[in-house]
């Protein structure tokens, strides 16, 4: 689903490239009504791009026969940077969208250098990005509609079915969208939870924008709030340390589902939860610095189970 701006770039391709397009071909293929449209027109006029308006049965809308709009000029740097994001985009679980990079791809080399050319070829044939496996295919048209909602400040009904298999009905505010460990989530005030909360979009049945809008917080990160409800997840057994290190050390080294970190006893705390002592207690011993185990005990003996257990290994090499 193409959100405004994209619809405004998708009209200024269609009259570059057909010399004369009616009102209703051109609303057809963008995928709106005609009173839409117009106001797609006026944007473009207020751009400075001259759209001639022809009158009548056979009437219709052209740019100004010798309107030409300069060509794209890229640095080296941009390019990189264009073939990059590109690629990029391949990992994002949006499979609807490959033939849409491809095009995208196709349209850059055409307006570049052959030098740029080369450069942006040699990037995508000789780089591998090594980014999180997508866990879940997910909806092309639901993820427009919800950046879409988002902008606009424009509120949602959700059909939601939650970790339990518990189908519940929605009201959210959306404040933003973040793809984190390949997966994409939406954020925002929840309703019927009064409260903050985050949604999988693999998980959403259906939503519905609203006639009601909302004010989103100025200070609201959406990556922040994900990560921390993430690591507040309520599991089998609470787990508190002390690490012996500063917090951004803390940070770089450790899972970010693992906890929340916050300083304290010139060091810092550790609070999680986990399903499983073992994968905790393997996470722990790799970090560079020292650490106390607080709670619970049964973590002690699992990290005296490892201890043993690379003891073992490493005599009998």
């Amino acid at each position: 689903m193409l959100n405004p701006t994209a619809r405004v770039l998708a009209l200024l391709e269609l009259l570059q490239t057909h010399r004369h397009l009616s009102g209703r071909d051109l609303a057809n293929q963008l995928g709106v009504d005609r009173r839409t449209l117009r106001r797609y027109i006026r944007i473009l006029e207020e751009l400075g791009i001259p759209v001639t308006t022809e009158r009548g049965c056979h009437g219709g809308y052209r740019l100004m026969p010798s309107f030409k709009l300069p060509p794209l000029m890229f640095t080296a740097e941009e390019s990189q940077a264009l073939a990059l994001g590109l690629k990029s985009a391949l990992h994002l679980g949006l499979s609807e969208s490959v033939p849409a990079v491809e095009s995208a791809q196709a349209k850059l080399e055409r307006v570049m250098p052959a030098e740029l050319q080369q450069r942006v070829r040699a990037i995508d044939e000789s780089t591998r990005l090594a980014l999180p496996t997508t866990h879940a295919k997910n909806n092309e048209q639901l993820l427009g509609l919800l950046a879409t909602a988002t902008q606009e400040r424009q509120r949602l009904r959700l059909d939601y079915l939650d970790s339990y298999d518990q189908t519940s009905r929605r009201v959210l505010n959306p404040y933003g969208l973040v793809y984190h460990s390949g997966r994409w989530y939406v954020s925002g005030w929840c309703h019927l939870r009064r409260d903050l909360r985050s949604f999988r979009l693999d998980r959403i049945g259906e939503a519905v924008p609203l006639s009601a809008t909302f004010d989103r917080p100025t200070d609201f990160d959406a990556a922040a709030h994900l990560i921390h409800s993430l690591a507040s997840l309520p599991r089998a057994t609470a787990v508190a340390l002390w690490l012996d290190t500063d917090l951004e050390s803390a940070a770089a080294e450790l899972d970010p589902h693992i906890g929340l970190l916050t300083p304290a006893d010139s060091g810092v705390m550790l609070h999680g939860s986990t399903d499983s002592l073992s994968w905790f207690a393997r996470q722990l011993t790799r970090l560079p610095f020292d650490f106390r185990v607080v709670e619970p005990t049964s973590l002690r003996d699992e990290l005296q189970r490892q201890a043993t257990r690379l003891q073992r290994l490493a005599e009998a090499n």
